[in-house]
C-alpha cells in the first residue's frame, strides 16, 4: 500500500514551493535541495494553504508562487536549479591552485635566502680557517726563534 502524501512547502522569500510528497527526503528532492529545510524552520508540512489542492492534484510536482516577484503567480515548475557545486568548485580549485603558486615562490625565496647565508657562513668558515693556519705559522715561527734564544742562553 502506497504511503498517504503529505503536503510540503518551502519559501525562499522571493517564491514559495509547495510539493505533495510521501516523505520529507521525497520533498527536497523534489526541490532539488541537498540540506535538511526542515531542520532549519525553512519548510514545513502544510494542512491547509492555497497551494494545498494543487499539489495534490499533481503529487511530486513543484507548484510555484510568487511572492516578491510574480506576485500572485501560480504554475507547475520544476526544481529550482541547486546552486552550480562545479563553479564553486572551480573557484575553490582556482584559489588552491593560487596559494600553491604563492607557496612554491615562498619556498624558492626562502631556499635562496637560506642558501646565500650558508655561503656567508662558508666563506666566514674559510676566513677562521685562514686565520687559524696564519695565526699557527705566526706562533710557530715566535715559538722557534724563542727556542734558538734560549738555546744561545744555555
Amino acid at each position: 500500500m502506497a504511503r498517504q502524501l503529505k503536503v510540503f512547502c518551502y519559501s525562499d522569500g522571493f517564491h514559495s514551493w509547495t510539493v505533495a510528497a510521501s516523505s520529507r527526503a521525497k520533498a527536497l528532492e523534489a526541490w532539488g535541495v541537498r540540506r535538511d529545510l526542515f531542520k532549519d524552520g525553512s519548510a514545513k508540512e502544510i494542512d491547509i494553504g492555497p497551494d494545498r489542492a494543487a499539489a495534490l492534484a499533481a503529487p511530486g510536482e513543484l507548484i510555484e508562487r510568487g511572492l516578491t516577484v510574480d506576485i500572485g503567480q501560480v504554475e507547475r515548475t520544476t526544481a529550482p536549479k541547486p546552486k552550480n557545486a562545479r563553479a564553486s568548485d572551480a573557484k575553490a580549485k582556482a584559489l588552491a591552485e593560487k596559494l600553491e603558486a604563492e607557496l612554491g615562490a615562498l619556498d624558492l625565496a626562502q631556499a635562496e635566502e637560506t642558501a646565500a647565508v650558508e655561503a656567508e657562513r662558508a666563506a666566514l668558515d674559510q676566513r677562521i680557517a685562514a686565520l687559524a693556519r696564519r695565526q699557527s705559522s705566526t706562533r710557530d715561527a715566535l715559538k722557534a726563534k724563542l727556542k734558538a734564544a734560549r738555546a744561545k742562553l744555555s
